[in-house]
């Protein structure tokens, strides 16, 4: 299944779908505390959607029009096997020229103007 967004297919898995709705409806506290400063196009101007599927993926955060993923990893992204799927998925992700940015969970609930900085900066570095 393939999806129009910002003038290019991104290709997704529609099984997705189901559970991106429910992750939606169940966002942690992390999640919840950004949405609040990146929706309703705060950052740069851009729209940003929330728990979208790419690929065989679901993404915590998304700009079509920056091609820009965020991810916000909770503890068990520091073990070992997770930074090995993570680093395969950013890369699978990177092949569509999409940026992902991480960030941990903790940094987004205590460093949250930081945060916000960061990917402000990388949005106005992409509509160049």
């Amino acid at each position: 299944m393939n999806e129009v967004s910002g003038g290019f297919v991104q290709p997704y898995n529609k099984v997705l779908k189901p559970l991106a709705r429910t992750l939606r409806s169940n966002m942690t506290d992390a999640e919840q505390c950004l949405w609040q400063r990146i929706r309703s196009r705060q950052v740069g101007g851009v729209q940003f959607y929330r728990q979208k599927t790419l690929l065989s993926f679901i993404v915590d955060f998304y700009s079509p029009v920056v091609k820009l993923v965020i991810e916000l990893d909770g503890s068990q992204h520091f073990e070992r096997e997770y930074q090995a799927k993570d680093q395969k998925r950013d890369e699978q992700l990177s092949q569509y020229g999409l940026k992902v940015l991480r960030f941990d969970d903790r940094q987004v609930l205590t460093e949250t103007e930081a945060v916000l900085k960061v990917i402000y900066d990388e949005v106005i570095q992409r509509l160049d």
